[in-house]
């Protein structure tokens, strides 16, 4: 499986490389908004978390995709993807509405995108589906998503393999109030691992300590 980081909260997921290769988009965004170059690549699937333009922006991803952007269970060319409701503040939704999370099993691997989560902790139902997670996409930016302080917190209920943060500053976004990458790495006391893009193969992924990634755009 090959990942590749779009900016913001956005990645390439791909089973594999080639003509014949399924290919999932995350979270597209407006490039007007962000500041990245707009996400325009072709794809078989793309999930939203939720409905803001830094987040859906699905008329920039070619072909033909399923649009994944309710909660529920999804079986789409033999990848199983799963929707699990979330909110995208700390105060049950009731500052700036919902999130989704996904849980997506490809190549054998579960990769987990928290989208936009505002919530401090994870309940006991969440945590249930999102059990066994191998590679965990988490927000640590701060400002309308969870600090890079909360996301250790989540990191520890969720136990993943590999961590990658997402919806943070850097030199190619807009944003002066996320904060930067370096804050989340020095909280979490893990020396990272910097790629252009990640392979993963099941056999591969690391059994005991978790490993933190960041991926360039």
């Amino acid at each position: 499986m090959y990942i590749t980081y779009l900016g913001h909260s956005c990645f390439k997921i791909q089973d594999k490389t080639g003509p014949d290769a399924v290919t999932i988009i995350t979270d597209p965004f407006d490039s007007k908004i962000v500041g990245y170059k707009t996400p325009s690549h072709e794809a078989e699937v793309v999930t939203i978390s939720h409905g803001h333009p830094d987040h859906n922006n699905v008329g920039a991803i070619r072909g033909n995709p399923f649009i994944v952007d309710t909660a529920g269970e999804y079986d789409i060319k033999g990848i199983s993807i799963e929707g699990i409701d979330s909110f995208h503040d700390g105060k049950e939704g009731k500052e700036r509405g919902t999130n989704i999370i996904y849980r997506i099993i490809i190549d054998d691997i579960t990769v987990v995108h928290l989208g936009d989560l505002g919530q401090t902790a994870l309940d006991a139902k969440q945590l249930e589906k999102l059990e066994s997670t191998d590679v965990l996409m988490i927000p640590v930016g701060g400002y309308h998503t969870i600090d890079a302080k909360q996301a250790v917190e989540i990191i520890s209920q969720i136990e993943p393999r590999i961590v990658i943060p997402m919806h943070y500053k850097n030199k190619e976004s807009k944003s002066d109030k996320l904060e930067g990458v370096d804050k989340f790495i020095k909280e979490m006391g893990i020396t990272p691992k910097y790629e252009e893009k990640l392979k993963i193969n099941k056999k591969d992924l690391p059994q005991e300590d978790t490993e933190l990634v960041i991926l360039s755009v």
